[in-house]
């Protein structure tokens, strides 16, 4: 079958699917988790359609998967309400918990989430058409995440366990709880993003609000049982349905304390703006971004060739990472593109569950149309479409489409795509690509592809005042998690990492007396005694 015949039949018969990967049922989650009670919900609910469609004989119609709730501003302020009363203003039973204590509960969490892999995994698939070995190293990854955080967050409670003298002022100074934190996560990583702001801000002491992302809910689903029993009761609380409907009141209510959102700049402008106080509200952003690739006439073709078809094309193009822009010296395109396009072609389609597959549906509903509108775009003003069946799409598939020459005239230029389409621009001074970066409205990362030692130092040196990460010979990306993931201008708000997501949802605060007979032996006593959870000199081991 060549590559056109294997784009008309991408979907399969239902009998095709083999069995191990078949959904063992839908997920009818009519229930939500407010208060540590798992409520059953009897009210309107959002039905969930695969991107994987499947052939009858009738047609090809996307997978019906489950569905989940619709709720109301009555349920979102019940569940802002249960938080605020779990926080108790910093005096609830989670907040004053000694860390060794809040550790234990997330030892207990993670083991129960390993249980519950094959699952998660399988619904990855379904719910958002990632393959299986990248659902796999989503789900592995973010067990790990949690593991990692664990182990810095002692890291960080031993250096906190001594007391300082300075000016005759004895003190203890640890890191305590903001308050209520909403956290909402992205379709692409519903996981891993999702905990990356989620887990931080529980082990500090911090009560949570969270929100799934539109396509990525079902997923969730097996925890709300392992949140409920391994949490105080208003720690953890979910709610479901449309932002305006359920995330509006809850931000208008002034008593969200820590915003953090993976998404768009449009939504976070609009969330940020809800609410009323917002000189009080923490907020952490990850955000769009348009990252480039710079190609040096020296670069090393078949190195930069992998690396850059993979910076673009994992997980369909649809990562804030991806690498959205490509520039190659004038003098190499003509070698590069013969073996970017032949990169491509090479490249296995197909679904979710097949071994090695890198292209697959799209979860978006609408998304071909708009990738379509892009390319009919950046045709109507003089681009290319470089590559064989560029531009084709069957229903939710759309096939990796190379665009050139690129220009400012087409939305391509300045949108992201989030998606697999890659505008290409030649250069022949390096002044061209560093002024599309220096112009945009985005500041996340770059790659930079060459030998030359000289050329790639002189390149450095500006791009890190512009960009959060640049890249030597080697793709945009977000790990290892211990690095900081960050980004300027429209592209985020606010550093993740283990060690920083720790201190984003933490505040330092300390314990403080002047340097006397009576303040040290009320001190003292204190400690001795184990009387404080906060004045402590407990070392975790």
């Amino acid at each position: 079958m060549d590559r056109k015949q294997q784009i008309d039949h991408i979907f399969p018969e239902h009998s095709q699917i083999p069995a191990e990967y078949q959904l063992e049922k839908e997920v009818n989650q009519n229930f939500y988790l407010i208060n540590g009670e798992i409520r059953k919900w009897d009210g309107k609910m959002h039905k969930v359609y695969s991107p994987v469609c499947i052939k009858s004989e009738t047609g090809i119609e996307r997978k019906y998967i489950g569905e989940y709730p619709m709720m109301s501003a009555t349920e979102a302020l019940e569940a802002l309400y249960s938080a605020a009363g779990a926080y108790k203003n910093g005096a609830g039973e989670w907040p004053t918990m000694t860390v060794e204590n809040r550790i234990r509960h997330m030892y207990s969490f993670v083991a129960r989430m390993k249980t519950k892999r094959k699952e998660i995994v399988s619904l990855l698939m379904w719910e958002i058409g990632k393959s299986l070995g990248d659902s796999e190293k989503e789900f592995d990854r973010t067990v790990k995440y949690i593991i990692d955080t664990i182990e810095e967050l002692k890291n960080l409670d031993r250096e906190s366990s001594r007391f300082i003298i300075e000016e005759g002022i004895i003190a203890q100074i640890r890191r305590s709880s903001i308050g209520i934190v909403l956290c909402m996560g992205p379709f692409n990583y519903p996981l891993n993003e999702t905990f990356a702001t989620l887990i931080p801000a529980l082990i500090m002491g911090n009560t949570v609000i969270f929100k799934p992302p539109k396509h990525g809910v079902l997923l969730h689903s097996p925890l709300l049982e392992v949140f409920k029993d391994c949490f105080p009761k208003g720690v953890v609380n979910t709610v479901y349905g449309s932002g305006s409907e359920v995330i509006t009141p809850i931000m208008q209510s002034g008593r969200v304390d820590v915003l953090a959102f993976i998404g768009t700049s449009k939504v976070a402008n609009i969330l940020k703006s809800h609410h009323p106080q917002s000189h009080r509200l923490r907020t952490i952003f990850s955000l769009e971004a348009k990252n480039p690739a710079i190609i040096l006439p020296d670069a090393d073709i078949d190195l930069t060739v992998n690396e850059s078809v993979l910076g673009a094309l994992s997980y369909n193009g649809q990562r804030c990472t991806a690498l959205k822009m490509i520039f190659v010296h004038e003098n190499i395109f003509d070698t590069f593109i013969k073996k970017f396009n032949e990169k491509i072609a090479s490249l296995k389609i197909g679904m979710p569950w097949e071994k090695d597959v890198l292209i697959t549906p799209l979860p978006e509903a609408g998304k071909t149309d708009y990738l379509r509108e892009l390319v009919t775009d950046a045709q109507n003003h003089g681009a290319n479409v470089m590559n064989d069946l560029g531009g084709s799409s069957n229903e939710t598939f759309f096939y990796p489409t190379v665009l050139y020459p690129v220009n400012e005239k087409m939305k391509v230029y300045h949108e992201e795509q989030f998606g697999p389409v890659i505008p290409i621009i030649t250069f022949k001074n390096i002044e061209e690509p560093l002024s599309y970066i220096m112009n945009s409205k985005y500041g996340q990362q770059v790659s930079i592809f060459g030998t030359d030692k000289t050329t790639i130092a002189n390149l450095i040196d500006p791009l890190v005042n512009q960009l959060s990460r640049v890249n030597i010979n080697s793709q945009c990306q977000r790990g290892p998690d211990t690095f900081p993931f960050n980004g300027r201008k429209d592209s985020a708000q606010g550093t993740l990492s283990v060690f920083d997501a720790l201190r984003v949802f933490s505040i330092r605060t300390l314990v403080a007396t002047k340097d006397n007979d009576m303040n040290k032996e009320i001190v003292s006593d204190i400690v001795r005694d184990r009387m404080s959870n906060f004045l402590s000199t407990d070392y975790i081991l």
